[in-house]
């Protein structure tokens, strides 16, 4: 009798602390919801940029940006094209070309000489479809940790925004940009209580491509 007693005693333990199969599917599900949810939430923050780089005829194209090549009444030109890590765009009739460092209008009129020894009068567009090449990095105590397009203007209380907000840890007066300046880095200080409450405003930087923030 006294070993059936410690045989359930066991048995019940074991059940009561090792998760069921449905507590195990529901943890990977909310995983998975948010991996979908940052994926989505950094897909919004390219489109975004790319219709800030549209209205921002100075923007500069650059690696891993993606461009739409628009030829007027020339379907087998017309396409979409990532710029690669070279910063060139492959292209029928046209083969490799220069498109980082370049504006859209400034593409837009190569293509369209390249074109005149192959068509008469080509009228070509060309607009950013996806930024990928300008980034700011959000990492430590954060919801969502990772790359964010780099909005026009976008300043360091927007960015942490888009991450989500802070996990129970978060030292928020502690926070830190890194960004590098002549080849060297620096570090500067970012305290969130005192930027909601309108404290210091000058340490609510406007973000440049390849800044870091971390909230230790």
């Amino acid at each position: 009798m006294k070993s059936t007693i410690l045989m359930i005693l066991a048995a019940f333990s074991f059940v009561s602390g090792t998760p069921t199969s449905s507590q195990n599917a529901s943890a990977q599900g909310k995983k998975r919801e948010a991996r979908e949810e940052a994926k989505e939430s950094q897909s919004q923050a390219g489109s975004s940029a790319a219709q800030a780089a549209a209205e921002n005829a100075a923007y500069k194209i650059g690696p891993q940006d993606v461009v739409r090549v628009d030829v007027w009444k020339e379907d087998q030109l017309t396409r979409t094209v990532p710029v690669r890590p070279d910063g060139k765009i492959t292209l029928p009739l046209l083969n490799d070309v220069q498109a980082a460092g370049l504006t859209p209008m400034e593409l837009a009129g190569m293509l369209t000489e390249g074109l005149k020894k192959y068509m008469n009068n080509p009228q070509v567009t060309v607009s950013v479809t996806e930024i990928n090449s300008q980034r700011v990095y959000v990492n430590g105590e954060v919801t969502r940790a990772g790359a964010y397009a780099l909005l026009p203007h976008l300043t360091v209380l927007q960015a942490l925004s888009n991450s989500g907000g802070f996990t129970q840890f978060g030292r928020v007066k502690n926070i830190y940009i890194l960004r590098t300046e002549n080849g060297k880095q620096i570090k500067l200080p970012f305290n969130y209580k005192d930027a909601i409450s309108g404290k210091n405003p000058e340490q609510n930087i406007e973000l440049q491509s390849g800044d870091v923030i971390v909230v230790p």
